[in-house]
C-alpha cells in the first residue's frame, strides 16, 4: 500500500501574510494540490497566527473535497476552534512563540493529563486525533495512554542527517535515525495506532521512509511549496507522490535511500 500524502500549505499563507495581501489564495492552492492527487491538506493554526488564520481553516473546511488535517497546540482555545470547524483530523503539536518552526515532537509523557483531556474532547466531537511525537518508545506509550488514535513520527533527525541529499549509509547517522523510525513505527502499529510521518522530508530523502510499511501517511509542506514556486503546485505535488510511491513499492526499508 502506498502511503497517503497530505500537503501542508502553511507557507502559501506565509507569502500572503508578508504583505497582508489577499493572494496567494489558500483555497486555490489546496484545489491545485487536490487536482494533482494529494490525499489531503494540512495546516498549522499557531497561537501567534503567523501564517494560517482562523478564517483560513473555515474556508478550507468548506472547500476541500478530500481531507483536512489541522495541526494545533493542546490548548483550550485550539480545542474549541477545532470542535467548531470540525477538521477530519487534529494533530496536536508542541509550540513555542520564539521558534522558527516546530522544533520537535511534543513531550506527551510530561503532560499526559493535559493531552488526555484535549484528546478526549476531540474524540468526543468525532475528530480523529493524532499526536506529533519523536520516534521514542516512551512517547508512543504515552500517546496510547492519552487515548490518541494516531501518532505522527517527527522525521527531523533523519532529515537533518540527509541534508543536501546525502545517501543513507550503513552505520552512519542517517541509518541510525532511519532505524529509530522503523522501530517506532513498528511499536506504534503493535499498539493499534495509525502511523504518520513528517518534518523536513524532501524529494531526495522521503523514499527510505516511505519504505517503512507501517507508515500510512505523510505530511509534507515546505519542500513541496518551495518546488512549487519554480515549477507550479500541481507538478510539485505529483513529483512528491511519485517519490513516495517509488519508496513504498521498493519494499521494507533497507537503510539505503531510494531515488
Amino acid at each position: 500500500m502506498v502511503a497517503r500524502l497530505n500537503v501542508n500549505i502553511d507557507h502559501v499563507a506565509t507569502v500572503r501574510q508578508a504583505r497582508r495581501a489577499p493572494e496567494p489564495s489558500l483555497v486555490a492552492a489546496a484545489a491545485l494540490c487536490e487536482s494533482a492527487g494529494a490525499d489531503g491538506i494540512t495546516v498549522h493554526l499557531r497561537g501567534d497566527r503567523r501564517h494560517i488564520q482562523d478564517e483560513d481553516l473555515r474556508a478550507l473546511r468548506r472547500a476541500l473535497t478530500t481531507y483536512l488535517n489541522a495541526e494545533m497546540a493542546a490548548t483550550d482555545e485550539m480545542v474549541k476552534i477545532a470542535l467548531d470547524v470540525r477538521p477530519d483530523c487534529v494533530t496536536l503539536v508542541s509550540e513555542r512563540a520564539d521558534e522558527l518552526t516546530t522544533e520537535g515532537g511534543m513531550d506527551v509523557r510530561a503532560g499526559v493529563d493535559g493531552v488526555r483531556a484535549a484528546v478526549g474532547a476531540l474524540r468526543e466531537g468525532g475528530i480523529l486525533t493524532s499526536l506529533f511525537i519523536d520516534p521514542e518508545a516512551a512517547q508512543i506509550e504515552a500517546a496510547r495512554e492519552a487515548g490518541a488514535e494516531q501518532v505522527e513520527l517527527c522525521t527531523a533527525g533523519y532529515a537533518e542527517a540527509t541534508l543536501g541529499g546525502l545517501a543513507v549509509r550503513a552505520g552512519g547517522r542517517a541509518a541510525r535515525e532511519l532505524q529509530r523510525l522503523r522501530e517506532a513505527a513498528r511499536l506504534a502499529a503493535q499498539h493499534g495506532l495509525q502511523v504518520a510521518a513528517g518534518h523536513g522530508l524532501t524529494y531526495r530523502n522521503v523514499g527510505a521512509v516511505a519504505a517503512i510499511p507501517e507508515i500510512v501517511e505523510f505530511n509534507i509542506g515546505h519542500n513541496i511549496v518551495s518546488r512549487a514556486v519554480l515549477v507550479g503546485m500541481e507538478r510539485a505535488v505529483r513529483e512528491m507522490r511519485e517519490r513516495i510511491r517509488e519508496g513504498g513499492e521498493s519494499g521494507p526499508a533497507t537503510g539505503r535511500e531510494h531515488g
